[in-house]
């Protein structure tokens, strides 16, 4: 009885623990936790993200969990240490620091390259 309580438990919080894949939420795309995603107008590469170094610490990547399978506009790109970037429409997206909350979208117009990805 313990042993199968300790087993459900565990299956439980692994699920839990998952990333989600974007969705599209009020309009807008967004990641599993509600926190709104970017595309740069520098990606023009397909299949390759063009924000590097310290690009990327303000604009990280909208990372996959390794058991994430790419479906209809949803897609995957290689990113850094043996990880995958999500993709919408083949086009890489982001986070933004400057986001806090689920919802806000601070970096829409950023430098009038970054945009608040819409379906």
């Amino acid at each position: 009885m313990i042993k199968t309580l300790l087993c459900v438990l565990a299956c439980t919080v692994s699920l839990a623990a998952l990333a989600e894949p974007p969705k599209i939420a009020s309009g807008i795309v967004a990641d599993g936790d509600g926190m709104t995603l970017y595309t740069f107008d520098r990606d023009t590469v397909p299949g390759k993200s063009a924000c590097t170094g310290s690009c990327s610490a303000n604009w990280p990547a909208a990372l996959a969990d390794s058991n994430d399978k790419p479906s209809g506009e949803w897609g995957l790109i290689a990113a850094d240490q043996d990880r995958h970037q999500w993709t919408y429409k083949g086009r890489p997206l982001y986070r933004f620091s400057g986001d806090k909350q689920p919802g806000q979208k601070n970096g829409d117009g950023f430098g009038g390259v970054w945009h608040i990805v819409k379906p």
